[in-house]
């Protein structure tokens, strides 16, 4: 394709190859369900007669996949105009559909390694806004035309932020990084998807009664702890070699840039490679995020807060928000200053800390939560059975001091503060946050305070934002401490409620004094 004399595009359409890709894709998925497929009808019609039906029958399959994806690159239409995106598509229910160019948000493009093959790529047009409506998927097109696209959209209104940052590379791949991937929460959730892949496919064949019995005679003469000590060995280590392969599946030729302009790009992905583009127009803070495992190791990733970025499903999935893969924490800090174009990171400002109340009431939660089943197994083994009693017993010696310690770390993290021109909130222990939300970006305060924090002198307030998760917290502060933040972060928007609210306190006062 022949880039136009002008800005804007007469109408185009996808690249050819979608066809081939298709067929592809069809014959790859027929290939898969062939083999099963056969040996399941050979019962009726021999080995010979079930190979050439299912072979006929795939034939067909993937002549009508590809039939019909060329009747959808025959009917399909795009076009870049002066103050819209257009794209028609459909046969018998065409479908119309138009974007403003003044509110675009995001351009990402997206090639499996099919379409890289190619030189192809998907290219994803959207505003930011909720629902499928509000993004344009051209499938595929190629990969010059998605840059050219990228440029083009993204272009439109570009301005440099002020900073005294560079452009050009921010970061880039470092292999050591992999090494956090199995100390992540993917890890035990890959085992336990693998145990149960294992169970699933083996009663599809009908033979998970032999897999449990194979398993059984092999730890018939173990102790029964050891049994399940070997079992979750094997279940970490099958998510651990899982979680690797997703890390270097994602994370691989990863690279953050600054466009002239004020663009980040975010470029990653081995077989499957992605670029996510976020305006720094729409930014409006960073999300430190440490997950248990990962802070332990003294590593962190970090998370862009901005407005219009993928709030579509599919988008979420892609995880598009997330600007640094878990790095060791002083690089996560130095990147952060970076993409803020701050000479001093506020995710690394020194935090207020919260009243001892607070820790009061995180350990009563732990506590409450780790005694529950332990006094449910005690009721039943009183019932029932002594084994349950014992049951107990393990159980809380296991969990309570385990939720204490939680407890305790969950409270040593929380904190809040204002560094320049950023509210910071961190909170959380299984998952630790700390956000640095631009001030100018808050539209809102939400105040919160249960019986049982007024009568420990604490509250909860909320900052609401049209930007990242729309609400960043700080848990149980000191409640002249926490009204004060608020009130300060953003001066004139919480002040006229305060003084309101200091009015009617000293009506009541004065009426306590004078009245009758």
């Amino acid at each position: 394709m022949s880039t136009p004399r002008t800005p804007y595009d007469d109408w185009r359409r996808l690249d050819p190859r979608t066809v081939l890709v298709t067929a592809l894709v069809v014959a790859g998925v027929v290939a898969g369900a062939a083999l099963p497929a056969a040996l399941g009808l050979s019962r009726w019609l021999g080995l010979p007669g079930a190979a050439f039906t299912v072979a006929g029958a795939g034939l067909l399959i993937v002549a009508v996949a590809a039939g019909a994806d060329r009747v959808r690159w025959h009917r399909t239409r795009y076009r870049i105009g002066e103050e819209h995106v257009d794209l028609h598509t459909g046969l018998l229910l065409v479908k119309r559909r138009s974007l403003a160019r003044s509110r675009i948000r995001t351009v990402d493009l997206t090639a499996n390694l099919l379409l890289r093959l190619l030189g192809l790529v998907t290219v994803r047009i959207g505003t930011g806004e909720q629902g499928g409506e509000s993004t344009l998927e051209l499938d595929p097109v190629t990969r010059v035309e998605g840059e050219r696209l990228r440029r083009l959209l993204l272009e439109r209104t570009a301005t440099t932020p002020p900073g005294v940052h560079r452009d050009g590379e921010l970061a880039t791949l470092d292999p050591r990084w992999i090494r956090y991937a199995p100390v992540s929460f993917v890890a035990p959730m890959l085992g336990g998807a693998a145990i149960g892949a294992v169970m699933q496919i083996s009663d599809w064949l009908g033979a998970q009664g032999e897999v449990i019995a194979w398993a059984g005679d092999r730890f018939q003469e173990t102790p029964l702890l050891w049994v399940i000590v070997i079992l979750v060995a094997a279940a970490l280590a099958a998510g651990a070699i899982g979680a690797l392969g997703l890390w270097i599946e994602m994370w691989w030729n990863y690279r953050l840039e600054r466009e002239p302009g004020g663009t980040l790009r975010v470029r990653r992905g081995l077989f499957t490679s992605r670029s996510i583009s976020v305006e720094e127009a729409r930014l409006r803070g960073v999300d430190l995020v440490e997950p248990l495992g990962v802070r332990l190791f003294g590593a962190a990733r970090l998370d862009a807060i901005t407005t219009g970025l993928a709030q579509d499903h599919e988008a979420k999935n892609a995880d598009h928000n997330t600007v640094l893969p878990a790095v060791p924490r002083p690089l996560a800090d130095s990147v952060a200053a970076d993409v803020l174009r701050e000479a001093v990171t506020p995710t690394g400002a020194a935090l207020t800390r919260h009243p001892r109340a607070a820790r009061g009431r995180r350990l009563r939660w732990s506590l409450a939560a780790a005694l529950a089943p332990v006094l449910l197994l005690t009721l039943l083994g009183a019932l029932l059975t002594p084994v349950l009693l014992w049951i107990a017993l393990g159980l809380a010696g296991v969990s309570v001091p385990l939720a204490v310690a939680l407890a305790l770390d969950a409270y040593r993290g929380l904190g809040h503060a204002i560094s320049g021109r950023y509210l910071v909130t961190r909170s959380g222990t299984l998952r630790r946050s700390t956000a640095a939300l631009e001030r100018a970006g808050v539209i809102g305060w939400t105040v919160k305070q249960s019986y049982f924090q007024r009568r420990a002198g604490l509250l909860t307030v909320t900052a609401t934002t049209a930007a990242g998760g729309g609400a960043y917290t700080a848990y149980d502060t000191d409640a002249t401490e926490g009204l004060a933040f608020a009130a300060e972060a953003v001066p004139g928007l919480l002040e006229p409620f305060l003084e309101r609210a200091d009015g009617a306190a000293d009506e009541r006062s004065r009426y306590k004094t004078d009245g009758p």
